[in-house]
């Protein structure tokens, strides 16, 4: 990972003040240790015409792994392997804006006590950066660097220079040129933006990030007509950082209009007297959407499988179009509690008719699951190892057979929208898969024609225009009534 900022001078104003401002001799190669790796500071070259300072990140991506919050279960065979072989080392990223953040201090703080004069003083800039991840490609490298003054040459990365019909990649070479910025301005510019730019943090996103970002970003972030795209990035798409962020940049704005300070825009708005209503919980909105399409089946008799502590089941009993429910666990401590859940022991007669529980496996075909008109598998086949995927597949596919078949499961693209989920990590320890949308369609549709079902898919839960749905339900529906096709 690296980056170099070179200057040019003259015999009155030399190059190599940017030593001072960096508080970095020219003359030394220097080397400070990081949590993730070793940063270098070196001068290829350092003239009173023309002085270049180069920072060069070493990885430790073992480090990096062993230093993350909690454990998560990849799916795919190569999940472990991914952890540690990745671009983190080479492309810049958060590990880099940290790195200048902490090997550059002084002088993204405008300080230099040798020569004071030197921080307020605009001098040529350029800065490159090799490889950059962009997310967002060319168009908005530029909308972020130009408005703050910046020159900007952005060269997309082919993914093969070999292979040019491959295309580019996610990444870019880029070149910022300013005769008009200090060099604190571009160190906070590069801090804020880079992490910006590849849409990822190595670090769990804290509150104290507001603060942060809003003080590396005075003077240039309220204005910039991206703001509301950089908080989002910055905060790792945290609602509830992003909204305080916001705010707090436009009670400054209010200020500046009114000349006034901060402090005074802020106590003269009176404190909120309404309450906001709680957001429904999404497994809430999960069990509506599996009552919605079973009703829209017409379903009476309904089988739970996978029914964990019974809270569905509960939900089916309050609706008397379902006339038969049977809940289906692997784990008899959670048909213990879902019997204590509902009343099992007290429950009348005639409700008492309408629901069994029992234990069965997933993995094995079982003569009890025939003849029912739906089946739910609701937040299971995450659950389970990729390979054993099949086995299930043929027990409800292939031998259940029942008119239709519900299935729900994250979707692991919204996980960057959970505010207590570290980014790159499942949300249950148990998992071991989350899929794409892309991932589980392709799933479902080569089991529903294996199978002779046709197969729909509909968004549980606000469905996000960038990521989709936090949940993802397909519905299938029994076309071929004979016996399965042939895999």
């Amino acid at each position: 990972m690296f980056l170099t900022i070179t200057t040019t001078g003259t015999p009155e104003r030399p190059a190599t003040d940017l030593g001072y401002l960096l508080h970095k001799h020219p003359d030394k190669a220097q080397a400070f240790s990081t949590s993730y790796g070793t940063a270098h500071v070196l001068y290829p070259e350092a003239e009173a015409g023309r002085c270049t300072a180069a920072l060069l990140l070493e990885v430790d991506a073992v480090a990096l792994v062993r230093r993350g919050k909690g454990k998560g279960r990849g799916g795919a065979p190569d999940a472990a392997l991914a952890q540690y072989v990745n671009d983190r080392p080479y492309a810049a990223s958060s590990l880099l804006a940290v790195a200048l953040s902490g090997v550059f201090s002084s002088a993204m703080k405008g300080v230099c006590n040798a020569r004071p004069e030197l921080p307020g003083q605009a001098r040529p800039l350029r800065v490159e950066v090799p490889a950059l991840p962009a997310r967002g490609g060319p168009d908005l490298v530029r909308k972020l660097f130009e408005p703050l003054g910046w020159t900007v040459t952005v060269e997309p990365v082919p993914l093969d220079t070999e292979f040019p019909d491959w295309g580019d990649s996610r990444y870019v070479r880029l070149v910022l040129e300013s005769d008009t910025l200090t060099l604190a301005e571009a160190l906070r510019h590069l801090y804020v933006l880079l992490p910006v730019l590849d849409d990822a943090k190595h670090y769990w996103v804290a509150p104290d990030e507001v603060d942060k970002l809003l003080r590396v970003g005075e003077g240039w972030l309220p204005g910039h007509p991206e703001q509301r795209l950089i908080i989002s990035r910055y905060l790792s798409r945290r609602w509830s950082l992003t909204r305080q962020a916001t705010e707090r940049l436009e009670l400054v704005r209010l200020a500046e209009t009114d000349d006034s300070e901060v402090e005074e825009i802020d106590n003269a708005v009176e404190a909120e007297t309404e309450t906001e209503e709680k957001p429904t919980p999404l497994a809430v909105q999960r069990r509506e959407a599996i009552v919605t399409a079973l009703r829209q089946s017409k379903a009476a008799r309904v089988l739970d499988l996978g029914c964990g502590q019974g809270q569905l089941v509960q939900t089916l009993l309050k609706d008397p179009a379902f006339t038969e429910i049977v809940g289906v666990d692997v784990s008899m401590r959670a048909l213990t509690i879902a019997s204590r859940r509902l009343k099992l022991d007290r429950m009348g007669e005639r409700q008492a008719s309408r629901v069994q529980l029992f234990q069965g496996s997933l993995a094995y075909t079982d003569v009890r699951l025939k003849g029912y008109d739906a089946a739910v598998l609701s937040e299971v086949i995450e659950h389970l190892d990729l390979p054993r995927l099949p086995a299930l597949e043929y027990a409800v596919f292939g031998s259940a057979r029942p008119r239709t078949v519900l299935v729900t499961t994250p979707n692991v693209e919204y996980n960057v929208r959970w505010e207590s989920l570290p980014a790159g990590h499942v949300r249950h320890g148990d998992h071991r898969f989350e899929w794409t949308r892309a991932e589980f369609r392709a799933w479902a549709e080569v089991v529903a024609e294996r199978h002779g079902y046709g197969v729909a898919f509909e968004p549980v839960g606000p469905d996000d225009p960038e990521v989709g749905p936090p949940t993802q339900m397909a519905v299938f529906t029994l076309t071929a009534p004979k016996e399965a096709k042939a895999a």
